[in-house]
């Protein structure tokens, strides 16, 4: 108590201090002091009436505990007064069973007399209700239908109340309503025939639908209400619970499965599309069918139901149980992309799920694939296997029906450009880019598979095309004069290699994206060099040809019908000119290669048939006849010069300068041998042993440097090893 009378003398000093800051303060002090008065007794009046309020509260709880105290004593009595009025009164009771029983009695006889009239009119109403039945009036007969079972499950349970051991009775009551079950399931198949044709009952009765919705429902709700009953009774009718809506849900779901297996119309015997036939019949059907239950069936099922939910779910699950169906089967390339296209593409797409009629309902991104991962794979996998195989085949076939057309009469046609081409190319890549387009449809990747696919493939057909070009060459060999266009088949086989690099690098252009080119490039195999192997070689087969044809003529240079007036150069030049008209259908750069080729082939066999120590001058005037007579033709890339500057050292007048000569051949041609300076020089016949010892030693001792750009062409020539004593006779 001195705490707080302290606490308050400080808060009332605080105040105090508060008030009296200023001197002019002081006069208002009684002012102050009435003020503080006023809420001292303010105070105290409330602080009376709060307490007062208090003990009014605690003397009104006490009074009521008194009467409390008081009804419990009063109520303990009357409780113990009734206890004994009851053990006093428990034979009375015991002796009232018989009049309990007649109750129960007279209330199962009571439900009977009310059923009365409804049991005489049993077989009346069952004629009627499958009168109704039959007429389509469905909500009629199953009004009539629930009296009948009203009537029935009434006295079922009556019956059940009084003995629900007296199977007699029951069976009784059961036999005597036996039509009642029989009516319901016609009832049940009536109403199943209707749902398995709603979605054309929707359009055109509207109402039927309505009507076999509305009985389920009623059983639904029947249903439900006994089962209810069972929970505090244990009876249950027979026949209950009939679950209409779940079998409803099933009916659907079977009509659902019918339709999409019964769209298959053709077999792959009957027809080679049959699956793409099936597909698009399925992709309409399914289209048509959901936006049909989107706006007309939702209109007839109570929102609970889901309908559309549920049908889409039906279909979903459907599609996707055929689809397996069919990934099963034995499907062919073309087939298994026909599948693939739609399960992966089509299904989503705008023409399907993702067509605006069906949207918002339908989420294309919240649909479970029709296909598992693990099954797309398989048959990408097959697919893959069985394109390898067919495109294997379709080369072997193509390649063979090119062949035979090595063997034609006519010349093979020429593209715009004048070159001569055959159809190869054109059918391989055509080939090519329909698997790649149909790969496309399908993803990515597999397009890529595709690409790399055909590019491998490509690689062993050009194995077999370089083979059969070697073939050709051999058997036309075996006979020249048959084929007769082999000339211009073989122009066509090397342009064909150009016209293969071309189409390769469009092909990789247009189906290759430049971020799959690395992981494309490791297993791409290099066809630039076998095309060129290819070219090269059917350029050699033609130079083996001109050269064949030149032969005999290449033999009678520089001998003594040569030196004498033989044409064989005139007609070594005609047909020269005569192959190089051909030669000029050859594409570039092959045909370069060919010219420089051919050109370069002339001269070194000129240099051969000089080396081959045929004759030997016998003056001056020989000399000088026959090195005129070297003259060859035009010369296009500076090979002529090789046998120009041969002539100068044979039609040399003066023998002094023959070293000198020799020098400057000797370091323009820097692998000319030994041996070809001593044939040279066999030629010219007025050289002695020791002339031309001393030529060869000298030359030898010093060396010439070669030029970094000079082509060898004395390299690849040999000199016979006959004397020129031999020579001379």
């Amino acid at each position: 108590m001195k705490e707080t009378d302290r606490e308050a003398v400080a808060t009332a000093v605080q105040r105090v201090a508060g008030m009296l800051q200023r001197p002019d303060q002081l006069d208002k002090v009684q002012q102050y002091r009435r003020r503080e008065a006023r809420k001292k007794a303010s105070v105290e009046a409330r602080l009376k009436a709060a307490i007062q309020s208090q003990l009014d509260g605690v003397r009104t709880g006490l009074s009521q505990l008194h009467n409390a105290l008081s009804d419990v004593k009063d109520i303990q009595q009357a409780l113990a007064d009734v206890s004994k009025d009851w053990r006093q009164s428990i034979n009375t009771i015991e002796s009232l069973k018989d009049v309990k029983d007649a109750v129960v009695q007279h209330s199962q006889l009571a439900a009977a007399v009310e059923n009365l009239k409804n049991i005489f009119s049993v077989p009346e109403i069952v004629r009627e209700t499958q009168d109704l039945i039959e007429q389509g009036a469905l909500l009629q007969a199953h009004r009539k239908l629930m009296d009948l079972e009203c009537s029935r499950d009434g006295l079922m349970y009556e019956q059940y109340r009084m003995d629900s051991g007296n199977t007699r009775d029951m069976t009784l009551i059961h036999g005597y309503f036996g039509s009642t079950q029989a009516l319901s399931d016609e009832l049940a198949k009536q109403l199943w025939m209707v749902l398995q044709r709603s979605l054309v009952t929707v359009r055109r009765d509207p109402t039927l639908l309505v009507s076999v919705v509305r009985v389920i429902e009623r059983e639904e709700k029947i249903d439900r209400r006994i089962l209810d009953r069972k929970k505090q009774t244990g009876f249950v009718p027979p026949g209950r619970p009939k679950n209409w809506k779940e079998k409803m849900f099933a009916i659907l779901d079977r009509t659902v499965t019918t339709r999409i297996e019964g769209t298959q119309a053709d077999t792959r015997e009957s027809d080679k599309m049959w699956l793409v036939r099936h597909l698009e019949i399925i992709r309409k059907y399914v289209l048509d069918d959901l936006i049909v239950a989107k706006n007309l069936m939702v209109q007839c099922f109570p929102p609970h139901y889901e309908i559309f939910k549920n049908l889409l779910g039906m279909y979903h699950q459907a599609l996707s149980t055929r689809m397996q169906e069919l990934a099963a089967e034995d499907l062919e390339a073309n087939e298994i992309v026909s599948l693939l296209t739609w399960v992966l593409n089509t299904y989503a797409s705008a023409e399907m799920m993702g067509n605006a009629e069906l949207a918002p309902e339908v989420d294309v991104h919240a649909l479970e694939p029709l296909l598992s991962p693990d099954v797309v794979s398989e048959l990408l996998d097959t697919y893959m296997s069985t394109l390898t195989s067919n495109i294997i085949a379709w080369l072997r076939k193509a390649l063979e029906t090119d062949k035979k057309d090595w063997s034609k009469e006519t010349e093979p046609e020429a593209d715009q450009d004048g070159y001569y081409q055959t159809t190869l190319p054109a059918i391989v890549f055509q080939m090519f880019e329909q698997n790649l387009q149909v790969a496309a449809q399908i993803s990515e990747d597999l397009k890529t598979k595709v690409l790399v696919l055909c590019l491998q493939q490509m690689n062993s057909f050009l194995s077999r095309y370089r083979e059969e070009a070697q073939l050709y060459k051999e058997e036309h060999l075996r006979n020249r004069q048959q084929p007769h266009c082999y000339v211009q088949y073989m122009i066509a086989v090397i342009n064909n290699c150009q016209t293969f690099k071309e189409s390769i690098v469009s092909l990789k252009k247009k189906y290759l994206k430049n971020e799959m080119e690395e992981v494309v490039a490791p297993s791409q195999p290099n066809m630039d060099g076998i095309l060129d192997a290819i070219a090269k070689e059917g350029c050699g087969s033609l130079l083996e040809e001109v050269f064949l044809d030149l032969e005999q003529h290449l033999n009678e240079l520089m001998t003594k019908k040569w030196l004498l007036g033989s044409n064989a150069v005139d007609i070594i030049c005609v047909t020269v000119e005569d192959y190089f008209n051909d030669f000029a259908k050859i594409k570039k750069p092959y045909k370069k290669r060919m010219t420089a080729e051919a050109h370069r082939r002339v001269v070194v066999e000129y240099l051969r048939a000089i080396m081959q120590k045929r004759i030997s001058f016998r003056s001056p005037e020989e000399r000088k006849e026959g090195a005129e007579k070297m003259g060859f033709g035009e010369d296009v890339d500076g090979h002529c010069d090789t046998i120009v500057a041969v002539a100068e050292v044979i039609k040399l007048t003066d023998p002094s300068l023959l070293y000198l000569e020799v020098s400057t051949l000797v370091s323009k041609y820097p692998d000319i041998r030994d041996d070809h300076i001593g044939a040279l020089l066999a030629m010219r016949g007025d050289a002695s042993r020791d002339m031309k010892q001393t030529i060869i030693e000298t030359l030898e001792q010093g060396p010439t440097q070669a030029n970094p750009n000079y082509v060898p062409i004395f390299k690849e020539i040999m000199v016979p090893s006959l004397n020129v004593a031999k020579l001379l006779k």
